[in-house]
C-alpha cells in the first residue's frame, strides 16, 4: 500500500506554500546554528542513511548535498546511476522497491522527469529532485532564501528572467504563485519555457509576464537571473546560443534594473556567453551566497521530507 503521508520535493507546485516558507526560515536557523557554539542540530538525522542516485556529472549538487547530510549527522551514499543495476535494464519501480528498504530517504538527479515522477510512485521513502530536465527546486528555494538575506521579502518584488526557458525557468514559474512575487521572463520565441507549467501558475494567480525583448523584463526589476545557454544533454547547442546571443546579461541591462537589483546565476557559467564578467564579478553579483545556500536550504528541506522538527 502506497504511504499517503511521504513527503516528497520534487515540484513546488505540489508543496504547499506555508511548508516552503518554513523550509527557507528553517534554512537560515540552520545556516546559523552551524557556526554558533551550540551546533544543535549536527544531529538531527543521527543514524539515517541518505542516498544520491545521479545520472548527470555535478559540483554543486552533489557537493552541497553530501556536506548538508553529513552536517545534520546522517551517513551518505553516492550512487552513480550507470554504475547501479538500473544501468543493466532493471526497472526504476524495482530500484526505488529496494532503495526503500536501505536507506531512509534519496536524492535523485534525473534526465529524465518521469523517471523521478516512477521511482516516487513505487517509494517508500522521502524523494528530493535534485535536477531533472523539467524543474530545479532545490536551486530556486536557494535563490529566494538569498534573495530575503540581500533584500528582504520577495513577495510583491519584481524578478526578470533572461534566456532559455529551461528547467530553472521552469520552477522560478512555480514558485511565482507560491511566494507571490512578479516574474518576467525574456526569452526567445523558440525558447519558451514549458506552456503547462505556464498556464498552471496563471491560473492560481500566478503574476507572470513572457516578452523576447531582454529590456521590457528587466526594467525596474528588483533580481535580473540567467542560466547558460547549452544544458548538460541539449543538441543542436549552436543554434540555440544563436537565439540566446541578444539576451545576454551585461552592464547596459543591469543599468535598467532597480539600482539595487542584484544578479543571480545557478552555475556554472560560460563568461562571455549568457553573462559578462562586469556583471557576473560585479557589486551587484549574489552568486557565491546563492552557490552556498543550496546547502543550507537543502538541509532544511532534508529535515522537512523526513520529518524532523528545526
Amino acid at each position: 500500500m502506497k504511504n499517503t503521508k511521504l513527503r516528497h520535493f520534487i515540484n513546488l507546485s505540489e508543496i504547499e506554500s506555508t511548508d516552503l516558507k518554513q523550509i527557507i526560515t528553517n534554512a537560515h536557523i540552520l545556516k546559523n546554528d552551524l557556526n554558533s557554539s551550540t551546533n544543535e542540530y549536527s544531529k538531527l538525522a543521527s543514524k539515517k542513511s541518505i542516498a544520491m542516485m545521479f545520472e548527470k556529472p555535478s559540483t554543486r549538487t552533489r557537493v552541497s548535498f553530501e556536506v548538508a547530510i553529513n552536517q545534520l549527522g546522517a551517513s551518505s551514499l553516492f550512487l552513480p546511476a550507470g554504475e547501479t543495476q538500473l544501468g543493466r535494464g532493471e526497472t526504476v519501480s524495482d530500484t526505488a522497491h529496494v532503495l526503500s528498504r536501505y536507506v531512509n530517504a534519496i536524492i535523485i538527479r534525473s534526465s529524465n522527469h518521469t523517471d523521478l515522477i516512477e521511482f516516487a510512485n513505487n517509494a517508500t521513502i522521502p524523494v528530493i529532485n535534485g535536477l531533472s530536465d523539467l524543474n530545479h527546486p532545490c536551486q530556486i528555494m536557494a535563490d529566494i532564501m538569498t534573495f530575503e538575506e540581500k533584500i528582504g521579502s520577495i513577495q510583491g518584488k519584481k524578478i526578470a528572467w533572461c534566456g532559455d526557458g529551461n528547467n530553472v525557468a521552469n520552477t522560478w514559474i512555480e514558485a511565482s504563485d507560491k511566494f507571490n512575487f512578479e516574474l518576467h521572463l525574456a526569452c526567445p520565441d523558440d525558447l519558451q519555457p514549458s506552456v503547462s507549467i505556464t498556464e498552471a501558475a496563471k491560473k492560481k494567480n500566478g503574476k507572470i509576464f513572457l516578452t523576447s525583448i531582454p529590456e521590457k523584463a528587466i526594467e525596474n526589476a528588483d533580481c535580473v537571473i540567467t542560466d547558460t545557454w547549452a544544458s548538460m544533454g541539449d543538441k543542436n547547442t549552436e543554434r540555440k546560443k544563436q537565439l540566446l546571443q541578444p539576451f545576454q546579461v551585461n552592464n547596459d541591462l543591469m543599468k535598467i534594473a532597480s539600482p539595487n537589483a542584484i544578479f543571480m546565476h545557478c552555475l556554472p557559467a560560460h563568461r562571455g556567453e549568457e553573462v559578462t564578467e562586469e556583471v557576473i564579478d560585479g557589486q551587484q553579483s549574489v552568486i557565491w551566497d546563492e552557490a552556498e545556500n543550496r546547502l543550507h536550504v537543502q538541509k532544511a528541506i532534508i529535515a522537512w521530507c523526513m520529518g524532523m522538527k528545526v
